[in-house]
C-alpha cells in the first residue's frame, strides 16, 4: 500500500465500492456532524488489512494523523471480524479499541465499525437493503429470488450483494455499483438506517 497521507483524519475501508458510499455519506453529513476533511484509503480487501496497516504507518505524513478509522463487513462472524481487525492494529503498533465504535488511544486514536452492526453476520450490503425496505421494487426482488428457489435453481453464495444489484437493476440508470449508486442519491443516507455509521463517523472526528 503505496499512499501520501493528506489529511489528520483517515478512514480505512475495504475497496472501491466502500470508498465511494463513504464519500457519499460523508459529503451528506458532514455539516450536520461539523466532520473535518477525510482521507478514505481502500485496502483493497479486508486480507490485506494486516499488511497495508504496517504500510500505512510508514506512508509519508502518517505523523500528522490523529484520527484513524476502520470499516470492514462481519460476513459470517462479526467478533471474529472485529478481532482480525484488532489484531491487524496490535502488528502494526497502533492503538488497539476495545470494542466497535469505541475509541482508543491518541494521535492516533483510533475508532472501528463492523458492519452491518449489533454483532450480526453481514455486510455493507445489508444495511443499504434495510434502507430501502419500503421500496415497492424490493418486494419484486424477494420474489425473484423465490422464483429461483421454486424453480431448485442455486441461489448466489452472497444473497445480499445479489439481492442488491438486482434492485439497482429496477433504478433509472442501471448498471450502478454500491458506490455508484450512493453517489447518485439511490440511498436515503439521512435515515436511521445509517445512523450508527454517522455516529461512527462523528466518534471519529471528536
Amino acid at each position: 500500500m503505496s499512499v501520501r497521507i493528506e489529511k489528520s483524519h483517515v478512514l480505512v475501508v475495504e475497496g472501491k465500492d466502500e470508498e465511494l458510499f463513504f464519500a457519499a455519506l460523508i459529503d451528506n453529513c458532514k455539516n450536520e456532524l461539523n466532520l473535518p476533511d477525510i482521507q478514505i484509503l481502500p485496502i483493497g480487501g479486508k486480507s490485506r488489512l494486516p499488511g497495508n496497516l504496517k504500510a500505512l504507518v510508514n506512508s509519508p505524513g502518517f505523523t500528522k494523523v490523529i484520527s484513524l478509522g476502520i470499516v470492514r463487513d462481519a460476513d459470517e462472524d462479526a467478533r471474529a471480524a472485529f478481532q482480525s481487525i484488532c489484531s491487524a492494529l496490535g502488528s502494526a503498533g497502533l492503538p488497539v479499541p476495545p470494542a466497535p465504535l469505541v475509541s482508543a488511544g491518541s494521535n492516533p486514536s483510533v475508532t472501528a465499525v463492523v458492519l452491518p452492526g449489533d454483532n450480526r453476520p453481514g455486510m455493507l450490503e445489508d444495511v443499504c437493503l434495510a434502507a430501502v425496505q419500503d421500496e415497492p421494487a424490493l418486494l419484486c426482488v424477494k420474489q425473484y429470488f423465490e422464483c429461483l428457489q421454486n424453480m431448485s435453481l442455486s441461489l448466489p453464495r452472497q444473497i445480499s450483494k445479489a439481492m442488491l444489484q438486482v434492485f439497482l437493476a429496477s433504478r433509472p440508470e442501471v448498471g450502478k455499483r454500491l458506490g455508484e449508486a450512493a453517489l447518485a442519491g439511490y440511498f436515503s443516507l439521512s435515515s436511521d438506517t445509517f445512523g450508527q455509521l454517522r455516529e461512527f463517523l462523528r466518534r471519529m472526528s471528536v
